[in-house]
């Protein structure tokens, strides 16, 4: 009887300990597929006041783009489509926030420099990025862009390197396709 004993208690922590790797592994880089539900997160945007995820579900469509660096050629690229895009954006009831690991006053300076009408938030130690799953590309960090829906799902995903200014692009022809 107390092997049987035993035996049920280890098994029983097995699946608990199952249980708690799963939720550890979301904010270890295993990419989110479509259909997941988006990770509910807190940063600081641009101007140094909490973004909260939760507050938008259910409001908007949400395009959430990560980039490795702000003022970088490719990521420049990447924002300045997103901005000259953005009106379709808008009447695609959809929300643009960029984010990185750059800090709120470097975000706050990107924003400014090129006119950028849209969010940017500061993950300094990129815990939302691999909450995510995004990963590293040589030594920088990735480049992916999410479209969640009004439900708070992932519905599309884009991964460009080197495409920063296609992120905008596939995203509105996504939307498009979806009308």
């Amino acid at each position: 009887m107390k092997i049987l004993k035993s035996s049920f208690c280890f098994a029983l922590a097995l699946i608990c300990n199952s249980h708690v790797n799963a939720q550890e592994n979301r904010q270890t880089n295993i990419p989110i597929v479509l259909g997941s539900k988006v990770p509910k997160f807190v940063l600081k945007d641009q101007n140094g006041k909490n973004f909260t995820i939760a507050d938008y579900i259910g409001k908007k469509k949400l395009v959430i783009y990560f980039y490795p660096k702000d003022e970088s050629s490719v990521c420049t690229k990447e924002a300045c489509a997103f901005r000259d895009s953005f009106e379709q954006f808008k009447n695609a009831d959809a929300m643009v926030i960029g984010i990185n690991s750059g800090s709120v006053e470097s975000h706050l300076a990107f924003q400014k420099n090129h006119k950028l009408p849209f969010t940017l938030l500061s993950d300094p130690d990129n815990k939302v990025l691999k909450m995510f799953g995004v990963k590293n590309v040589m030594f920088v960090t990735g480049r992916e862009t999410f479209l969640v829906d009004k439900e708070g799902k992932v519905v599309f995903k884009f991964k460009g390197m080197l495409k920063g200014d296609e992120h905008a692009t596939s995203v509105l022809d996504f939307l498009s396709k979806k009308k």
